[in-house]
């Protein structure tokens, strides 16, 4: 049962990634229906109270508005970078720069808001719990980022790759 629902909380996400931008209430729903089986999960695992399942669904709620963005904005400026450093095109320093420091900028905050969540859990979580909490949440991001790599590798190997054409720099 447990690597069913694990299993099915996967397919869920990896639905989301591979949302387009203009697909954000579909993928508001994935991404909401995601977090309400793992909060269900938790709240067996953990033996959590009504009580304490609430304040973590808040926390969720709260915190996780704030991790997506943070991770949106991460990605973005990744992808600029990796434009910028393009093999046989020029980067612009000052560009480059400014990427970099929004990259550390941007991590800097993401382990501030893991701490801010943290704390506030401490409120109503045991130690024993918000360890496991963040282990399971830890494992299913593994999972979520394994599948989109795997997608993004079968990407790569489009009718271009299968049918014998030449990668760049090969």
């Amino acid at each position: 049962m447990k690597h069913l629902v694990m299993g099915l909380m996967i397919t869920l996400a990896s639905g989301l990634a591979a949302q387009q931008p203009s697909d954000t209430a579909e993928a508001g729903r994935l991404r909401a229906e995601i977090e309400r089986r793992f909060t269900d999960r938790v709240q067996q695992d953990l033996k959590l109270t009504p009580d304490q399942t609430t304040k973590l669904r808040a926390s969720q709620e709260r915190f996780g508005t704030r991790r997506r963005a943070l991770m949106q904005q991460q990605m973005e400026q990744r992808r600029a970078l990796n434009g910028q450093m393009e093999p046989g095109v020029a980067a612009n320093s000052d560009s480059v720069r400014k990427l970099l420091d929004g990259i550390r900028a941007g991590r800097a905050e993401m382990v501030k808001l893991e701490q801010d969540e943290d704390q506030e859990m401490s409120g109503y979580l045991n130690p024993v719990q918000r360890a496991r909490y963040q282990q399971m949440r830890e494992r299913l991001m593994q999972r979520v980022g394994e599948m989109r790599r795997g997608r993004a590798e079968r990407g790569m190997r489009g009718p271009a790759m299968r049918g014998g054409g030449r990668r760049r720099g090969i």
